[in-house]
């Protein structure tokens, strides 16, 4: 799997995006994650069971090497299987999941306030709710975020930046469309063969539109900006207000560089991150051969407009993986406000927050007793009903709705990716490779939801999320969950 930019250089806010990013990757890790992804596709009933093959002859083996001269070979052992063949489809039973569970918990480390739900995907009648109904989500909020982004706009949708100049006198128009992953430099050659996704530049834009204008004959030209997209205040009143000032999350808008930072992989943010991406364009705009007169001013562009220029993102299935895998904060509030435009509303934290919840309730789930402000989980007054969370997996897995698959295809997955990459390497390592699940994480909330694939081809949704954590306890209570979710993997239940 190809490694972001992100992964080896940023760090995100408040939530799972501030810890530290270690790939622990090896051969029995490799194997095991591509028996999960297997694993949901026999529930989902995408691919056939594990062990089904169209051919009685075994996958690998082949038939032995031609005879040379003076040399005789044995012909090759037959190749052992990675799993015992399985069609995933055998029902949980309930009562053995909760003797399995008992005494995980149970485990101090967790608090007095654990929520925790469990269901066999495709058997909605194996399922089994404990401990408190209603938790602080942390970044698991994320799962309801892209679910109604994925819903809303569509896997394939990508996000544009573009110059526009109403006429030819007049300025051009840098205008955001609200591109999460805007960078400020093209990524090189080199970078790009492990980068994933492969994000817009504003220096690519830049030369084009440089192209475009000495093409017409104009060297010199005045420049505004245009972030009109996103309406409201650029930083959440639900958020402490230390968020800003220490650097947690950057103001929300639709034109930036590098989600706000004055550098790449840096975690100091401008206040002012679309003045920030302007200054950035007018420097790559001189370097590629137009000077830029005059101050660069914020400025509406006309709808009947000329488009000089345009440059797009990846698509959004692969952002929407971004976000999860890196619990990206700031990714997450774009969707937000994203999901409120592509509903016809303004693109503000508010009506994002009311969009998110039409969307949510278009698809089926049950809303009740769910209080958000934000889309990334910053919040510490979000509340959401343990059945929700578990919900929004099982639907996103449900082959009723395809489009939403990237919800379960872009979770981290443990030991090996994102914010579960450095988790489950010693304790829990029976659980590296067959649990994927969003991590959450706030001072005294520690949770995971995500999908876990039984030895026996089960596939498990489930959420666990801890909210009263001792200050001091994050560590331990990270460390029982993964033996909640290690035991879900090895269940023969």
């Amino acid at each position: 799997m190809p490694r972001s930019r992100w992964q080896l250089s940023r760090r995100g806010g408040g939530g799972d995006g501030a810890l530290s990013h270690k790939l622990a990757i090896g051969a029995a890790a490799l194997v095991l994650v591509a028996a999960i992804g297997v694993g949901v596709g026999v529930e989902a009933g995408w691919v056939p069971g594990v062990g089904q093959h169209s051919s009685t002859t075994s996958p690998g083996v082949g038939p032995p090497p031609p005879p040379v001269p003076g040399l005789r070979l044995a012909p090759p052992p037959r190749a052992p299987r990675v799993l015992a063949p399985t069609t995933g489809r055998e029902k949980v039973r309930v009562d053995r999941l909760r003797r399995r569970l008992a005494g995980d918990l149970r485990l101090a480390g967790l608090g007095p306030n654990v929520g925790f739900a469990v269901s066999q995907l495709g058997n909605p009648a194996a399922s089994w709710q404990t401990g408190v109904s209603d938790v602080t989500p942390a970044s698991t909020m994320k799962l309801l975020t892209t679910s109604a982004a994925l819903a809303a706009l569509g896997p394939d949708h990508r996000f544009t930046t573009t110059v526009t100049q109403a006429s030819i006198r007049g300025p051009i128009v840098l205008v955001g469309g609200g591109d999460p992953l805007l960078v400020a430099r093209t990524p090189t050659a080199r970078q790009q063969a492990s980068l994933y996704p492969r994000p817009a530049s504003l220096q690519e834009l830049a030369t084009s539109t440089a192209a475009r204008l000495t093409g017409e004959g104009v060297r010199r030209v005045r420049l505004g900006y245009d972030a009109s997209l996103f309406t409201g205040p650029a930083v959440n009143p639900r958020w402490p207000s230390t968020y800003i000032a220490d650097n947690v999350v950057s103001p929300i808008s639709a034109l930036w560089v590098d989600e706000g930072r004055v550098k790449a992989g840096l975690e100091q943010r401008s206040t002012d991150p679309a003045a920030f991406a302007a200054d950035v364009f007018r420097n790559l705009l001189e370097r590629a051969g137009v000077k830029v007169s005059g101050p660069v001013r914020p400025e509406v562009s006309p709808r009947s407009t000329k488009e000089l220029a345009v440059v797009s993102s990846a698509p959004l299935q692969e952002i929407v993986q971004h976000i999860l895998e890196l619990s990206d904060n700031e990714g997450a509030e774009v969707l937000l406000r994203q999901v409120a435009v592509a509903s016809g509303l303004p693109g503000s934290s508010t009506a994002g927050v009311s969009a998110l919840r039409n969307t949510l309730t278009g698809l089926g789930l049950d809303l009740r007793g769910a209080t958000f402000y934000d889309g990334s989980g910053l919040s510490r007054q979000d509340v959401l009903p343990v059945r929700l969370l578990l919900h929004v997996l099982e639907t996103a897995a449900a082959p009723s709705h395809p489009t939403l698959r990237g919800v379960v295809t872009g979770l981290p997955v443990a030991g090996f990716s994102g914010s579960l990459g450095y988790r489950f390497i010693h304790e829990d390592e029976v659980g590296r490779g067959y649990v994927r699940a969003k991590t959450g994480t706030l001072t005294g909330v520690s949770g995971l939801a995500g999908i876990a694939l039984t030895r026996t081809g089960q596939a498990l949704a489930f959420v666990a999320v801890a909210d009263r954590v001792p200050e001091t306890g994050t560590l331990t209570a990270r460390a029982d969950l993964e033996q909640i979710a290690a035991t879900l993997s090895t269940c023969g239940c």
